[in-house]
């Protein structure tokens, strides 16, 4: 049943990522600043910035999301509501886009490299950015939060044309949201990784020099076993990483987005909040008003658009 359940979700995953095959630059509105990082496979790759209100002179940690579609597919916009409370709360905060499969028709190894290429260019531009670059988080959702933890525990896997490899592609600190970061034979994705395998997997990479992790999983998970998580947060423990390990009674992949379950995002956002003051990224209290108007604005929009993707 649990294989027959895997399946049906991945092909969920993959139908869903297919639907969204735009690689224009996306206009969020208001609020943020798009660039180009890098240009791969034909196609330029966009990063958004969410910046703080308030001005100071002194860099701020900084943090960027990268979306979940099971290296296939999904939408810069998904963790638009997260990027857009980080920076109300003073941390410079991205949205990047990377190669996929039904954009570009590349494999992980690509995904992987992009989302090192986005950290490398937040810190080689973090003066100009008003970055500070020994501050720099990586998140994301599934095959997104996979992304995301190979840029803080992998090493390698850059593309070999990559400008500036002399500046570290390592993220300080992972906000990993229902992360496939297993990827063995027993784990998700193997058939596709294998090349790459082990170097691509982060939770056969865990060593002393990785970041401070924070995980969110929901139990009933077809894709990503608490066993997974809880193996991975204890072998972070053991060689002394600090590590939270989240996981949600009864709720399965991708329950954290704000579409699927307004309780579970506003909850998830809170620990991530409360996370980053833990390692002195953040002080003061959680923003409980930002947090409900941008769970409001995001609800409204949803609902006045067919065509929105369902994320992952």
């Amino acid at each position: 049943m649990h294989s027959r359940l895997a399946t049906t979700a991945l092909v969920a995953l993959t139908l869903i990522a297919a639907a969204d095959a735009d690689t224009s630059r996306h206009d969020f509105k208001q609020g943020c600043v798009a660039e180009v990082y890098k240009e791969a496979s034909g196609d330029k790759l966009w990063i958004y910035r969410f910046d703080p209100s308030e001005k100071t002179d002194a860099a701020r940690p900084a943090a960027v999301f990268f979306f979940g579609g099971g290296w296939n597919g999904g939408t810069v916009t998904q963790f638009e509501q997260h990027a857009r409370y980080l920076a109300s709360r003073g941390i410079v905060s991205f949205v990047a886009d990377y190669r996929v499969k039904t954009r570009q028709n590349t494999q992980p190894d690509a995904c992987v490299a992009d989302g090192k290429s986005a950290i490398r260019w937040i810190r080689t531009h973090a003066a100009r950015l008003g970055v500070d670059p020994s501050r720099i988080a990586a998140g994301g959702g599934s095959a997104g939060g996979h992304v995301a933890a190979t840029t803080g525990i992998c090493e390698g896997l850059d593309a070999a044309t990559e400008k500036n490899s002399n500046i570290s592609s390592k993220a300080n600190a992972l906000l990993l949201f229902n992360p496939v970061y297993d990827n063995g034979p027993k784990g998700y994705g193997y058939s596709r990784v294998k090349k790459w395998f082990p170097a691509i997997s982060p939770a056969h990479n865990i060593s002393k020099d990785d970041p401070p992790t924070i995980v969110f999983l929901g139990s009933a998970d077809s894709l990503i076993p608490v066993a997974t998580a809880e193996k991975f947060d204890t072998d972070l423990k053991n060689v002394g990483i600090r590590s939270e390990l989240w996981v949600y009674d009864g709720q399965p992949h991708g329950f954290f987005n704000e579409h699927k379950n307004q309780k579970a995002f506003l909850d998830t956002v809170r620990k991530m909040d409360k996370f980053l003051q833990s390692i002195a990224w953040l002080e003061g209290p959680v923003d409980e008003e930002v947090l409900h108007s941008l769970l409001k604005n995001q609800s409204t929009e949803r609902k006045s658009s067919k065509s929105q993707p369902q994320d992952q």
